[in-house]
């Protein structure tokens, strides 16, 4: 096992997974020390880095594209005072900060984790249900429905329709965009049959962001959405199976491609269980429609 305790968190890797656990420093950033400790599976790693410099090093994780539903979402805009994947080393830990890299790439060789992308979240989302205020309204998500309730300073466009209720089901994406310089950022959620887009300041699938300390944490309602929604890199025949109850099974001289497909759709579906995205009963309903198509 590899330990590194620092005043930025705790890193710990013990051979199949990474524990990140934030510090209790002034200069942690609000989003870290709200998701709390990360478990990060070796599978979902596709590199791992260590800078050194004259006052103090950094040790970075590179995760495969696809594996973190909140990197998915926040689309690598996460700056480094909320960067979970990010660690400050002091001076005098350069050499364990050295170790602690060198078991991780030693791991990633031993067990040949590949470091391309991946077609389904190897890593949970934040737990719900969950609620958080900024910019213009509030944003809460209990699993099943986003709810955006309006502040005063909302726009009438917004405000006189009352608070807005999306069902999961309606939503096909969601993006986070934190504020840059004069540009202010918003959470948006795409839905379905939903008019042009149009700016989150009158969008009501959206909140309008002014740059202020309760931002990042809209990133953790997107993530949480992000991952109860399909994976933008999933294989065709993740669609949902045909709606008529008396649709013929597939005949016993399916393709051989089909039936791996299926194969590996029933590998995805134990990983996602086992991460904790999907319940005990969720995975359990998958798992019964993929053996019935097999």
């Amino acid at each position: 096992m590899a330990e590194i305790i620092q005043k930025d968190g705790t890193w710990v890797f013990d051979g199949d997974t990474l524990r990140l656990t934030p510090g209790r420093d002034k200069n942690v950033g609000l989003l870290r020390r709200e998701l709390g400790e990360l478990t990060v599976p070796l599978a979902a790693l596709a590199g791992i880095s260590f800078e050194q410099g004259k006052k103090s090093g950094r040790l970075r994780l590179r995760l495969r594209d696809g594996a973190d539903p909140l990197l998915q979402a926040t689309g690598g805009r996460l700056t480094e005072p909320h960067d979970p994947y990010q660690l400050i080393v002091e001076s005098d830990r350069y050499g364990v900060a050295e170790y602690l890299a060198d078991e991780v790439r030693n791991a990633l060789l031993l067990e040949q984790v590949p470091s391309g992308p991946v077609d389904a979240y190897l890593l949970a989302g934040p737990s719900v249900p969950l609620s958080v205020s900024a910019g213009d309204g509030t944003a809460s998500f209990d699993g099943e429905r986003v709810r955006l309730e309006w502040k005063w300073q909302a726009e009438d466009a917004k405000s006189a329709g009352g608070p807005r209720v999306l069902a999961l089901a309606d939503i096909v994406a969601v993006e986070w965009q934190p504020s840059v310089g004069l540009e202010n950022g918003h959470l948006r959620f795409t839905v379905r049959a939903a008019p042009a887009k149009v700016p989150p300041k009158y969008d009501p699938n959206a909140v309008e962001l002014w740059g202020f300390r309760k931002d990042p944490l809209m990133a953790l309602v997107a993530a949480a959405v992000q991952a109860r929604l399909p994976h933008p890199s999933a294989p065709v025949l993740d669609a949902a199976s045909p709606a008529e109850p008396t649709a013929l099974p597939a005949p016993a001289s399916a393709p051989e491609d089909d039936h791996d497909a299926l194969l590996r759709r029933l590998r995805e579906l134990g990983e996602l269980h086992r991460s904790g995205v999907l319940t005990e009963e969720e995975f359990t309903l998958a798992k019964q429609a993929v053996l019935r198509r097999m």
